[in-house]
């Protein structure tokens, strides 16, 4: 893993503590030699963990679509920016360039990057680690979803494995390193 794409919030929420531990995952990302990969954005959570890579002389590449641009206030310092023409387009592209994921807090835009790629994921389209930083307890109820899928019958137990979770970000990263994908097999209809 040399390139981690981080998906979270435009915004910073009203738990202080996020903001702090979006802060912290980017400082142990510029200490590991790590690439942040993430939404380009200078402000919220977003703007935080750049910010935090960058202090520490650490790589930041941002991937913003052009409607964003102004809206979310590209992030002007970063190693690289690339403006793109739509969501789709930021997904792809940030998706290209990392080598695992991870979730900090965020809205519905985290929420649809995240299930994004855990899908892809699950389908076998890659075999990258994807990961939660669970800042405060912030994914639980995601975290309680996705074992309520699995009882249902809708989510197999290894694809539920998929996602590494972790409140520490040293620890995340750790165990992201040694992931083993699952096996894809047949997962359409009953198994």
């Amino acid at each position: 893993m040399r390139r981690i794409c981080v998906f979270c919030g435009s915004r910073s929420g009203v738990n202080p503590a996020l903001r702090e531990q979006a802060s912290l995952f980017g400082e142990v990302l510029a200490r590991k030699g790590l690439t942040l990969v993430f939404g380009g954005g200078s402000i919220g959570l977003m703007g935080a963990i750049a910010d935090a890579v960058l202090a520490r002389g650490g790589e930041a590449i941002g991937v913003i679509p052009r409607g964003l641009e102004a809206r979310e206030v590209a992030h002007a310092s970063l190693s690289q920016l690339h403006v793109v023409g739509s969501m789709h387009e930021r997904k792809a592209k940030m998706a290209s360039l990392a080598d695992a994921f991870v979730a900090l807090p965020g809205g519905m835009g985290t929420l649809d990057e995240l299930c994004e790629i855990v899908t892809w994921a699950q389908l076998g389209i890659h075999g990258k680690p994807c990961g939660l930083l669970n800042v405060a307890g912030y994914w639980n109820g995601f975290l309680s979803f996705l074992d309520h899928a699995v009882a249902e019958g809708f989510l197999p137990p290894e694809h539920r494995r998929i996602i590494q979770v972790d409140d520490d970000p040293e620890r995340l990263l750790d165990s992201m390193s040694t992931f083993v994908p699952p096996q894809v097999r047949k997962w359409l209809g009953d198994v």
